[in-house]
Parts: C-alpha cells; structure tokens; sequence
C-alpha cells in the first residue's frame, strides 16, 4: 500500500505528561509494562500494511529514536519504513516546527519522494486500535478530499475537543474547537438516527486522525497556518468536501498525567478497554529477549507484570509493573505504575551500592506505595511509604517528586533513601 504515507505527530514539549517528558519525547514514554505510546499509531499502520510511516518531534527525541531503530525494521523488499523527521535547519526554514500543520509543511521536501497518493495523519499520543484499510476505504467511497476519524463523546467530554457536526451524508459541515461548558452546541448533536447509543445525546469529537488525498494536503497547506485541528480543518470545510467516520471503538487521549494513569490501571481489570490481548491486530514493541517473570511467594491481584521481573514475598494489586523490575520482600503496591528498569544492576554495583548505603534499582524491603508512578530506574530505599499518608499536597515540584493532578510521579533515575515518606 505505498500510496498511503503514514504521518505520526510527536506533538511538542509534552508538558501536560511531564515530569514523564523531562528526559524523553512524548511518543516515547513507556505503556501498559512494556510498550512505548509510540508503539499504538505504528502497529495500527502495520496492521493495515501502510509501512512507509515518518514520526515527526522536536524536543528529547533521543530515546524515541533509539527505540525505533532497535523495533522496527523491515526488510528490503517490503519497502517499509519507520522513520524520525526532528525539526531541522534547511534553506527554506529556520524554526522550529510551530504545530501540527506547520510540521507536515516543513517536511514535504521528504514526503514528496515517496509520491503518496493519500496523507494518513495520526498522533503520537493516543490508545485506540481501528481499522486504518477501513478508513481509507471510506475515505475512497466518500469522494471527499479529506476525512477526519470521529468518535462519539458526551456533552462534558466536548468542551474539551474539537466537535464536528454533519449532515445525513456524513459530510461535515461545521467544526468547532474546544467549546468550553458554557457555549450552546445544541446544533451539533448527532442526528438521533446517526446515534449508536439511541438513549443519550451524542456528539461527534475529532480524534485529530486524518487521511487527505495528497493533492488536497498540499493545497491545504500553502498559507501561513499552524495547526490542523484550529485553522486548516476549519478552513478546508469551507472550501473542500470533508467527510467523517465514525469510530465506535475504544479510544482515549493521553494528554495528561490523570489520562494515562487512568489508561494504565485500568489495563489491569477483568476486561480493559483497551484489549493488548489481539492476535490479529497485535501492538508491538522493541523485543528484548528478556527471561519470564518470577514470582516469589508473592499475592498478585489483578496485575501486570512484564518480563524479566523478580517479584519476592510482595503484594502487588491493581498494578503494572515493568519490566526488569525487582521487588524486594514485604513490599507492597497497589495502583501503581512502575516502569521498571533499562537495565539489571551488576552484583558489584550492589556491593557498591551497599557500602555507599544507597538502595538498589527497583522497590526495596518492606516499601509500601499506593497511587502512584514509579518512572525507570528509580531506586526505592527499604521501608519507604509513598502515598499512604495522606498529606494533602497540591500539584507541583517537591525536589525528589512531583504532584501531578493529584498523582504522585517519582521521576526516572530518583533515588529515594530508606525510611522516606511521600
């Protein structure tokens, strides 16, 4: 399917998810014990075997770049791609990517050798599987020059989003950006005979996933407009013919670190929204050829654990846990997220560490930690409590952590000495 050229937006500095994008890119923060956000856009493309596929960052682009290389590799004949395009200084262009559509229109230098028939737009931030061959097909059938995936959301969820309303033939003819609470969108219901759910009113919400012709692409992008969800999709619906489809699958955003706690925990219940559990449509990831999991006389409930984790005498409940984590005996996690490690420590590292009194990676002797996030590599002392004391903090840097809406976040490569209480 080479006339489909895959577009995935890194998006910017990630500050809605940091401290988890202080030292790397938004795509690249790892998901679900052993993936990367990254992973979810680019299986669904090779699913639908659209392989020629360019992710586009600017800022920490280091570990998302060192992933890619080391997961995706095609062979010769198949033509197939996974590529970085970082924002770069050319004779044209000096800045740095200004938004979603300032980054497409720097790029077109590289997209054009490629000659796509059609532009499929996808972000970096996003957990849902679809049927991208679906799509394109729609796209097709429809004789439009652009169609924007939607997905059905309530009137809370559409304050926040771009909202689109339609006719009877699916074309949009109106699209409105983040309406707030307040403003009447009335009009933007969907049709009651459009409904899936016939018992409540529904509106339709971009989920900033786009497939132009390529013609259309470029006539869309020869003005000075930044963004595709505030200024060309507008702009086009006045002008083109844009259609929707509409998606009626799981799909969540993970634009905050509320949403991607949320995302992850629930990964862990009887039945996720989100199924890793696919062998058809299979996510993967960077293959690590890492030992099974062990368990040590430890109580899992409803849990994850990756591979290569050593999990002694612990209780561990409504939890995901990395991989190569190391759990010490007496510990105990429930909802959390633990990210686990790059690598194991050495014996004579952990001599080290014990002469110099420092805990080792992973979560040490008799820790207890509730609600929270443990980034990779953060050495968690014996006896440390972390979110079990109800302290009442508000959101922000306290040195060693951080609150981030109302979740405590120990960031990559922290080391907590033992007795510590967050």
């Amino acid at each position: 399917m080479s006339e489909v050229l895959s577009i995935v937006l890194g998006g910017g500095k990630g500050t809605r998810l940091f401290p988890l994008t202080q030292e790397r890119a938004k795509p690249a923060v790892p998901f679900g014990g052993k993936f990367r956000l990254v992973d979810i856009p680019i299986s669904n493309c090779i699913n639908a075997d659209f392989k020629q596929i360019y992710i586009l960052t600017q800022f920490n682009s280091a570990s998302l770049h060192m992933h890619l290389a080391q997961t995706y590799v095609f062979d010769t004949f198949s033509n197939g791609f996974v590529e970085i395009l970082a924002a770069e200084q050319t004779f044209e262009h000096s800045s740095w990517y200004e938004g979603t559509a300032d980054a497409v229109r720097k790029n077109f230098i590289h997209f054009r050798t490629q000659n796509p028939s059609y532009y499929l737009v996808l972000s970096g931030d996003q957990l849902y599987r679809m049927d991208l061959k679906d799509l394109l097909k729609k796209h097709k059938d429809s004789g439009a020059a652009i169609t924007i995936a939607c997905t059905t959301v309530s009137r809370e969820d559409a304050s926040q989003l771009g909202i689109l309303r339609i006719n009877k033939n699916s074309d949009i003819i109106e699209f409105l950006e983040k309406p707030g609470s307040t403003r009447d969108i009335g009009e933007f219901k969907v049709p009651p005979e459009l409904r899936f759910d016939k018992n409540r009113e529904e509106y339709l919400a971009s989920m900033g996933i786009y497939i132009f012709n390529a013609a259309a692409m470029e006539s869309c992008l020869t003005n000075e407009y930044t963004d595709f969800g505030k200024e060309i999709i507008p702009a086009a619906i006045e002008n083109l013919k844009v259609n929707a489809y509409v998606f009626n699958g799981y799909w969540e955003d993970i634009g905050t670190i509320r949403n991607f706690y949320e995302a992850n925990i629930n990964l862990t219940t009887l039945k996720p929204n989100f199924d890793f559990y696919d062998e058809d449509r299979p996510i993967y990831t960077h293959m690590r050829n890492l030992p099974p999991s062990k368990m040590n006389f430890s109580n899992m409930n409803q849990s994850i654990a990756a591979e290569g984790c050593i999990i002694t005498n612990a209780s561990i409940t409504y939890s995901v846990v990395g991989v190569r984590t190391i759990i010490e005996s007496g510990a105990s996690l429930n909802g959390v997220i633990c990210m686990g490690a790059d690598f194991y420590e050495t014996e004579e590292r952990r001599r080290q560490n014990a002469e110099n009194r420092l805990p080792n990676i992973g979560i040490g002797k008799g820790a207890i930690i509730k609600g929270a996030i443990i980034d990779k590599n953060a050495c968690i002392g014996e006896g440390c409590r972390i979110g079990v004391d109800n302290l009442n903090r508000a959101d922000g840097n306290y040195g060693h952590y951080y609150i981030v809406d109302g979740i405590i976040v120990i960031p990559k490569n922290t080391v907590l000495y033992p007795g510590t209480v967050i």
